[in-house]
């Protein structure tokens, strides 16, 4: 067939020829990565190491609806969207977790957690919105209200009882003095005492991805390398001290989905079918024997 393709361009001229050179080049596999600072491991060098693969970052919840859309074709989203839709494959064992403290993902309540009735959630998130719900009901056998806070707004911008906030503003300590503060790793590591999965790479099924995911897996792996390196470069753009981004890298976060994260992001799937947050009957898949170790 590449005989045959080849001796067709020589035949060819002008026109002709660019309109098969495109019929050979297959268009690049869109990727779509979370823009903030805990993906920043995940996608080192990703471009230089992933043949044909077009890089693009935005928030958490854009990329879900992006890749449910059909704007990109694979796509480091909140872990909650594979747990929803059973179109999707887990592509990598590479992804964002953590084993404790996570730093970057809070729920800040004016009023003792059993009296919170409004809840308002960083318009970025999605598995988190749905964490913190569950935790809720779970724990304290409340069902509040919710309402989005956009991701252009500060919390002074809404009057609910509290406010969820996630990536790198979570970060950055609220000058505001409240009544209960849960840093949602640990809130989650000390009931279960599990991991818990934040992002996963995820594809539709029948997408084909040729090496990708031997270079998701290969970015990883030199993004680790490199903690220190990426703190000294993305925390002046975050107004956050290089030692702060370091801690934050190494000792908040995980990027291997093992075999806890797993036992983690099944429970979370339990719960959030038993809080009526997902839906029964979505398996979990993991393409190519691609397994939790």
């Amino acid at each position: 067939m590449k005989i045959a393709d080849y001796n067709k361009l020589d035949n060819a001229t002008g026109n002709e020829s660019q309109t098969i050179m495109s019929d050979l080049i297959p268009p690049p596999i869109r990727v779509g990565a979370v823009s903030y600072l805990n993906s920043k491991p995940l996608i080192e060098d990703l471009e230089d190491l992933a043949e044909n693969a077009e890089l693009m970052l935005d928030y958490p919840s854009l990329l879900a609806d992006d890749l449910a859309e059909g704007r990109i074709d694979v796509g480091l989203i909140p872990s909650i969207e594979v747990i929803r839709n059973s179109d999707y494959e887990i592509i990598s064992n590479a992804c964002v977790a953590t084993q404790g403290p996570v730093l970057s993902v809070k729920m800040y309540s004016y009023v003792p957690l059993g009296k919170i009735k409004r809840l308002a959630l960083d318009m970025g998130s999605r598995t988190s919105a749905t964490l913190v719900q569950i935790m809720l009901a779970e724990q304290y056998g409340v069902f509040p209200e919710v309402e989005p806070l956009p991701m252009d707004q500060s919390i002074k911008a809404t009057t609910a009882d509290a406010i969820l906030l996630i990536g790198d503003r979570a970060i950055h300590t609220p000058d505001t003095k409240f009544a209960a503060t849960w840093d949602l790793g640990e809130e989650w590591l000390r009931w279960t005492g599990l991991p818990f999965v934040f992002a996963m790479w995820a594809v539709r099924k029948n997408q084909e991805t040729g090496s990708l995911a031997s270079a998701l897996c290969q970015a990883r792996d030199r993004g680790v390398t490199q903690l220190d390196e990426i703190a000294r470069r993305e925390a002046p753009k975050l107004g956050i001290e290089v030692s702060v981004a370091q801690s934050y890298l190494k000792k908040n976060l995980s990027f291997h989905l093992g075999p806890a994260e797993c036992c983690g992001l099944q429970l979370f799937q339990e719960l959030a079918i038993k809080t009526g947050l997902a839906p029964e009957g979505v398996p979990l898949v993991f393409r190519n024997c691609i397994s939790a170790g």
